[in-house]
């Protein structure tokens, strides 16, 4: 900072161009040949990362490898007093998991490093000295008391808040005084009247006039900190970005934005400002609702493919809406010209449905069924514990055969250990009595179960037994199928569940076998 207040005092002259040379992005949508797509996804670490991150980052991630590009993974810490700990290292946690890592990032390094802005302060300075030395930013000595006075008058005359440029038109010899005696400035930028105009490219052409409904904007905090402002120019610029597609709440910023790129004589990247996400009610998704951040959707159980999913299917980029894409598909589709301005109502009520949607998918794939064994496995262990009699449950291929049989019937696999689903961990501990309760020919239909399970293995299948089982009743007078099936639900797992040959084939024969011997002999 001493060195750039030095330099206030020394004649202007024109800024050196810093980092890529003019002319090295054509006004296209950046599939030319041989212009290369940069893409950044930039989110301050003062929070987890959330469903509205993940879909802007998504956007970028798609867009890059929809034409060969590179996705970076860029973090703004400069608000250094709002950082959460662990957010940064979360962040890219859980791009990973989601499985739209990034091509460059603070873990993984790159080209354009370092990846963290608190860590590239000599480039905001450089860029600072540069717009100081032509005078398109100048020193500003108020103070922060003086500053909210100016705030609470605005507010008190019914006005928009705004900076009075008090600083801009100070002389050599006044900015010397105040550097000699005060302490050290904020350094603003100079806002011309003449906004340029820009077309966006999902918005259209834009301009907005933020001379005339704002102050000079602080590009360079007193702290030697930038602001975002200063600090996404110079980042995108040195990083060479050829396209920004971030919130459209930034839309109004971006004249700024342009006016810092012809003040620094650097050509600006293409800009497509996404239009909100939001919850189903119009409201704004917050890091405040604690069930937004990935961290409890991957712990909830919902698979990243089924976020992905939802977080497109609400929004625009496709050719139409359709539900269970993979992330093949969504960059294969994706679009950009097809974004909307249209806001995106997200229905959180619906992630269930994609969620059973994407694990019927990954059953049938057995690399990924192999992943859902080891992690039904895990499940079980937490759920039940000591109260597992036989770790034989615990056997892949019981768990693989669950998890097939099953396929259909649920939405997370958190719903395969959850009461309903216990008997086919557990066994339940009921006496005969029960079963006498239900039908006074309860033993003897348990005896020509058991009979049942002396047949030939290969016949132990759902249709069979469903034949098999129909049979029971036959020469039992009162005793009707429905009796059958009570009997053999109670004996098997001592509550509700699902169809009685379900149950049989998941448990196999010699699990059926004792847990119905076990109620004779109680």
């Amino acid at each position: 900072m001493a060195v750039l207040l030095r330099r206030l005092l020394q004649p202007g002259r024109p800024p050196a161009a810093l980092g890529r040379s003019p002319g090295q992005h054509e006004a296209s949508l950046g599939t030319d040949p041989g212009a290369a797509v940069r893409v950044r996804f930039a989110p301050s670490p003062t929070g987890f990362l959330h469903l509205g991150g993940l879909r802007t980052a998504l956007y970028n991630y798609l867009f890059a490898k929809k034409h060969g590009g590179s996705f970076i993974l860029r973090l703004e810490d400069t608000d250094q007093t709002r950082l959460v700990p662990g957010a940064a290292e979360n962040i890219e946690d859980m791009l990973e998991w989601a499985g739209i890592a990034p091509d460059e990032s603070p873990r993984r390094g790159g080209p354009a490093g370092p990846y963290v802005q608190s860590q590239r302060r000599p480039l905001y300075a450089e860029a600072t000295d540069a717009l100081l030395r032509t005078g398109a930013a100048y020193p500003c000595f108020c103070s922060p008391q003086r500053l909210e006075l100016v705030k609470r008058e605005a507010l008190r005359n019914r006005q928009t808040p705004r900076y009075d440029n008090r600083c801009r038109n100070l002389s050599q010899q006044q900015v010397a005084q105040k550097l000699a005696s005060g302490p050290r400035p904020a350094i603003r930028f100079r806002l011309q009247e003449e906004a340029p105009a820009f077309e966006d490219l999902v918005y259209g052409w834009t301009r907005h006039a933020v001379a005339s409904v704002e102050g000079d904007p602080v590009i360079l905090k007193s702290d030697g900190l930038p602001t975002y402002h200063l600090a996404c120019v110079v980042d995108d610029h040195h990083m060479g970005v050829s396209h920004v597609l971030r919130g459209s709440e930034w839309l109004a910023s971006t004249t700024k934005h342009l006016l810092l790129y012809r003040a620094l004589g650097w050509p600006p990247p293409h800009f497509a400002h996404l239009p909100l996400l939001l919850n189903r009610d119009g409201s704004k998704l917050s890091k405040r609702q604690g069930d937004i951040f990935l961290e409890c959707f991957a712990t909830a159980g919902f698979l990243p493919d089924a976020l992905l999913d939802i977080v497109t299917n609400c929004g625009s980029g496709f050719a139409e809406n359709q539900m269970g894409r993979t992330l093949a598909e969504l960059i294969e589709q994706f679009d950009l010209t097809r974004i909307t301005c249209h806001s995106a109502l997200l229905d959180l009520e619906k992630l269930p449905e994609f969620n059973r949607l994407h694990l019927r998918r990954w059953v049938s794939s057995e690399a990924q069924r192999r992943q859902l064994v080891g992690q039904l496995q895990v499940l079980v262990k937490e759920a039940f514990g000591s109260l597992l009699q036989d770790t034989a449950v615990l056997d892949p291929a019981y768990v693989e055969r669950v998890i097939l049989l099953r396929q259909g019937h649920f939405c997370r696999l958190q719903d395969l250990v959850s009461p309903v689903h216990a008997y086919l961990w557990t066994r339940p501990t009921v006496g005969r009595a029960q079963l006498g309760a239900v039908s006074e020919k309860a033993d003897v239909i348990a005896r020509r179960v058991l009979g049942l399970l002396e047949g030939p293995a290969a016949s132990f299948t759902q249709d069979v037994l469903n034949a098999e089982l129909k049979k029971l009743p036959e020469g039992l007078e009162g005793t009707k199928y429905s009796h059958v099936m009570q009997v053999l639900r109670v004996a098997l797992s001592g509550q509700p569940g699902p169809p009685v040959a379900e149950m049989m084939v998941s448990l196999g024969p010699q699990e059926v076998r004792e847990r119905i011997q076990k109620v004779l002999c109680s």
